[in-house]
């Protein structure tokens, strides 16, 4: 079978690491699918969509392998070449083009969230902020809207704020770093978790739970899994935050309730192929779900991969998985 690595072409610039890391994924799967007898052939969609329709024709694949997590560098872009791809009939792997788009907005995943009564943090708009005063209590983190992958995210986007005035005007001055739209999100100072799903014959299969420890952290320093926890190997954060797939018993009624959380995220968006979904465990046990992540990151060194690794399967069974759950006959 002939397949297409799809990415967005910005990743072979290599302006960042989180862009470049797309290269690092397509590496893998090529060998990965050389392994399982297909045949791979790398391409980098743009906005030049005219010459994307004659090299994706003139290639002719039988399945697309969708690694695009944004085009041209712009996040909310990210259901662009799955709504392509479906015009032109070719399957591809992963999420559909809506569960990518209701994933890729951040408040309109939190919006559908709260109303089949998933818990996720309360949140504020600028255009909240605008329309009037608003009595605020506790820190809040500023997210960008769009953009995945920890970008722009760090220690510093926790704010303690007195006033909506106040949180409005650092909201305003971190648009830039996040790639414009952002929104002020209620921090949970607790436990961070990574549930993965993979698809199987059976539906979803939650992969073992993940939680991302924060380690020798000093009093008065916010525990985030920022950009730099995940993209400087050498930064305190990355080196002090470690995950871990190991649980006392008495954590089983809290890991199953992150478990049934999960799948109905699964279920909710319509997701396939393979998932994440991030939670935050309060000091109540109680958990929030942060983002939904379609399509995940699939570097070999990434946490979808250990927590397959945790449930027995190697790279090769994993990207086995996918392509038979994107609707394709494959040998």
């Amino acid at each position: 079978m002939k397949v297409i690595i799809l990415y967005d072409r910005i990743a072979k610039q290599g302006t960042s690491p989180d862009q470049s890391d797309a290269l690092v994924q397509a590496e893998a799967i090529g060998r990965a699918l050389q392994d399982l007898g297909h045949e791979s052939v790398d391409m980098g969609f743009s906005m030049d969509i005219k010459a994307f329709l004659k090299e994706i024709r003139e290639a002719y694949p039988q399945l697309v392998f969708n690694l695009v997590e944004s085009v041209d560098g712009h996040g909310r872009l990210i259901h662009f070449p799955a709504s392509i791809l479906d015009l032109l009939a070719i399957p591809y792997t992963g999420a559909q083009a809506d569960a990518l788009y209701l994933t890729s907005s951040k408040i309109l995943t939190k919006k559908i969230l709260s109303g089949a009564g998933i818990p996720t943090p309360s949140y504020y708009s600028p255009r909240n902020l605008r329309a009037k005063s608003i009595p605020l209590s506790g820190p809040y983190i500023v997210k960008s809207v769009w953009e995945h992958a920890s970008v722009g995210l760090e220690e510093s986007s926790v704010l303690s704020v007195e006033s909506s005035g106040q949180l409005l005007a650092e909201m305003e001055k971190r648009r830039d770093q996040l790639g414009g739209d952002c929104f002020a999100e209620q921090f949970i100072d607790g436990r961070e978790f990574n549930l993965s799903l993979l698809a199987s014959q059976e539906g979803p299969e939650v992969l073992p739970p993940a939680e991302m420890r924060f380690i020798d952290y000093p009093p008065g320093k916010w525990k985030v899994v920022g950009y730099r926890a995940k993209w400087d190997e050498a930064s305190f954060e990355s080196l002090h935050t470690q995950r871990s797939f190991e649980f006392p018993k008495s954590e089983r009624p809290l890991l199953q309730n992150l478990i049934d959380l999960t799948k109905r995220c699964w279920h909710l968006f319509g997701l396939r192929g393979y998932a994440r979904v991030d939670f935050r465990v309060d000091e109540r046990n109680q958990p929030w779900v942060l983002e939904i992540n379609a399509n995940p990151c699939l570097s070999p060194d990434a946490g979808f991969v250990a927590a397959a690794s945790q449930a027995g399967l190697s790279y090769r069974q994993v990207v086995e998985r996918i392509i038979r759950n994107a609707g394709v006959s494959v040998p």
